[in-house]
């Protein structure tokens, strides 16, 4: 696992996007799983200032969805389709033809769960999937004790869960109960995972996950099973890290980013 220790969450923006402009060079139609929240959204605004200044070319980039509320009308503003619309396909140009993901309104939610990991096969495969994580180490929506081989399926949201989310509703009320993720196992197959983390709050999580055992217990650890996995922290969520100064050494003398 590679890990990069980065100044702030603005630096390892610029960072993963540099990454993702490499990679839309190579394949010019690559498939860029993408997550919601506040902490990506530094690497969709450093990648759309490449756009827009002409350093890349995404016109041909497909997005995939991690996850989805469960029963959210469509258009609804805090549905995760309604965000990545927002927040990623519109500012970088592409159209919503360019888009996957799961239905969160269909009747039948486990067949919409299995018609989405088919659709991701169809489409080749996520080549580079973004994660944030959990205070409690969950990555998408598995929460602790998700199987590690676990598929794309609906899930309950814990109580802490659906409180750190009540910020984007007008009360906790609102939040649903229930979303539709991509399991650990549909993760892992992508190409290249990166995780992106800031903040002290994610320190003992980013810690678990990069240094413990893999368990269950903390979902984002199954990360150390990929070939290709990348963890960016600002120096706040690295601070519990004891292997820290090695992380430094190893990957601040990186001399081409774009490798990762």
């Amino acid at each position: 696992m590679e890990v990069v220790i980065v100044q702030d969450a603005t630096a390892g923006g610029e960072l993963i996007a540099e990454t993702i402009a490499a990679l839309l060079r190579r394949k010019r139609d690559a498939l860029l799983g993408v997550a919601t929240g506040s902490t990506p959204l530094p690497i969709y605004q450093a990648l759309t200032g490449l756009v827009k200044s002409g350093a890349v070319d995404a016109s041909g980039a497909r997005i995939a969805q991690l996850d989805e509320y469960v029963g959210l009308p469509q258009g609804h503003p805090e549905s995760y389709r309604s965000v990545v619309l927002r927040e990623v396909v519109a500012p970088l140009g592409l159209s919503e033809e360019s888009f996957l993901g799961p239905d969160g309104t269909a009747e039948d939610v486990a067949a919409a769960c299995e018609a989405y990991d088919r659709a991701l096969a169809e489409a080749g495969g996520v080549d580079l999937q973004l994660l944030g994580i959990g205070t409690d180490g969950h990555i998408g929506f598995n929460e602790p004790c998700s199987s590690l081989a676990s598929r794309t399926r609906i899930k309950t949201l814990t109580r802490q869960t659906r409180e750190d989310n009540a910020r984007f509703f007008d009360s906790i009320d609102d939040v649903p109960h229930h979303v539709i993720t991509q399991g650990i196992g549909t993760i892992l197959e992508a190409r290249h995972l990166i995780l992106l983390a800031t903040g002290e709050g994610k320190a003992e999580a980013v810690a678990q996950t990069v240094e413990g055992p893999v368990a269950a217990l903390v979902p984002a650890s199954a990360l150390q099973l990929h070939p290709h996995a990348t963890v960016v922290v600002d120096e706040a969520a690295a601070s519990k890290l004891k292997l820290a100064d090695y992380f430094r050494d190893t990957y601040a003398a990186k001399p081409d980013w774009q490798g990762l």
